[in-house]
């Protein structure tokens, strides 16, 4: 029996929210004044022209979900909330302290953990401490990640009040057996309920994250979940490959056994019957997993060619300079990465020191930067072109060396000075970037480090 495309080119790969990825990062981590040093220069670079990004990690839960990856702390506790936004308001001073004008802030997003278990009154407390030494940059796009069964209309309404504009929901499956296998009970009239409160209250953007090749998920449970997100009709949709990597989650993904989940083919029909479905519902496929309505901004952004990709995602807004506050929030100058520390206790305690709370970091090289914008390239528009001085790949014909297999399969095209990803491709954009990948070139694991690719 032929080898099908998926099975050939289906391999653990990275996702690349960064390049290089964090397993490649400088192994000697990164000196504390180096990083401050790449913060001040693309500070002075980026704040008054674009504004900068901050990105706030509110890690706490109440309850496990067995399909997550992010560094949480699960607690039914809210005595934390407290004594958490005070030490985030507090790392955000020891930033603003290295710096001569007020930060200009144009891209600001809420993840977790969930960021709704905190009370509209401390979130509220914390965006008065943030703004209170910055300001919002006239073009400002705000978002948060919202837990339908626990996001109230009174905190859609304090962050709405705040600049938010945008705000995204997880919804995983509506199918009851796969929503038990992940640990994630939640009915569709409270997904209704909340999508119904932002909308009325003015939120112009409202995104559902939606996942494929859960345990337990069927062809019926996707074309199920998906006809009945129709109804509700967000401006975008997060249609993620499930990351089995239970090396990373522990025994949190653990819960099922590994024959429930689909593989391979059966995996990949139930992106393309997801894909299918919204292209007739008139959403346009934009990046790497990601749908979005005419009408909004990603969309938009795609068209205009500044669709960006950093450790958020996929953003309509590109800036040089992203900030992550935090417990194990991860930083990006453009010139250096850094990750705060990964467990709440050890960063309260740094920051109460008062010293910038990271544990480790990479100071990327000319090669680095070069690469870099290739892959973003690559991620965000499908193509590339390595022609300009700015551009240039040292040894590009090794390369695409690599491609010459995928070529032949018809999964990418390469000519002399650029490259270009059909559509019928886009599946495989992961394993056409590790082609460039020098970092994993060189060292490949001998242990799996990333999820599979397709």
């Amino acid at each position: 029996m032929k080898q099908s495309l998926i099975q050939k080119y289906n391999i653990p790969g990275p996702r690349y929210t960064s390049y290089p990825t964090v397993p490649y990062w400088n192994k000697e981590g990164i000196n504390k004044q180096d990083w401050i040093d790449s913060f001040q220069k693309s500070f002075i670079e980026s704040n008054s022209s674009e504004g900068i990004s901050i990105y706030i990690h509110l890690p706490f839960c109440e309850r496990l979900c067995t399909f997550c990856a992010c560094h949480k702390h699960i607690t039914k506790r809210h005595e934390v909330e407290e004594e958490y936004i005070e030490t985030v308001l507090k790392e955000w001073k020891l930033y603003v302290a290295l710096v001569n004008e007020k930060p200009i802030i144009k891209e600001l997003h809420l993840g977790g953990g969930t960021p709704t278990f905190f009370s509209k009154e401390n979130l509220k407390y914390l965006m008065d401490g943030i703004f209170s030494i910055a300001e919002k940059h006239p073009d400002h796009e705000f978002s948060f990640e919202g837990h339908p069964n626990n996001t109230t209309k009174e905190q859609l309404q304090t962050l709405f009040n705040c600049g938010f504009s945008r705000v995204s929901f997880g919804v995983q499956d509506y199918n009851e057996k796969v929503q038990k296998a992940i640990h994630r009970i939640q009915p569709f009239e409270a997904v209704a309920q909340v999508t119904k409160w932002a909308r009325e209250i003015g939120y112009t953007s409202i995104s559902h994250d939606l996942i494929f090749g859960l345990p337990f998920q069927t062809k019926e449970a996707v074309i199920h979940t998906i006809n009945k997100t129709k109804e509700l009709q967000p401006d975008r949709i997060s249609f993620y490959s499930y990351a089995h990597v239970p090396w990373v989650k522990g025994v949190g993904q653990r819960g099922f056994n590994e024959d429930d989940l689909p593989k391979n083919d059966e995996k990949r029909e139930l992106y393309e019957i997801g894909k299918e479905l919204f292209a007739e519902l008139g959403y346009e496929e934009i990046g790497m997993d990601h749908f979005a309505l005419k009408t909004d901004s990603l969309y938009k952004a795609t068209i205009n060619k500044t669709l960006h990709r950093n450790f958020m995602g996929y953003t309509a807004n590109k800036t040089q300079l992203m900030i992550g506050l935090g417990m194990s929030a991860i930083s990006d100058s453009w010139y250096a990465f850094a990750q705060n520390v990964k467990t709440v206790k050890e960063y309260q305690k740094l920051v109460n020191q008062g010293e910038i709370p990271i544990f480790r970091g990479h100071l990327l090289t000319e090669e680095d930067r070069v690469i870099r914008k290739h892959i973003l390239n690559m991620m965000c528009h499908f193509s590339t072109s390595w022609e300009a001085d700015n551009m240039k790949i040292n040894n590009v014909e090794n390369h695409l060396k690599l491609l010459e297999e995928m070529e032949k399969d018809g999964l990418v095209n390469v000519h002399e000075n650029f490259l270009s990803i059909p559509e019928k491709a886009r599946p495989y954009v992961r394993n056409i970037c590790m082609a460039f990948d020098f970092h994993l070139l060189e060292n490949k694991p001998k242990t799996q480090l990333f999820s599979m690719t397709i």
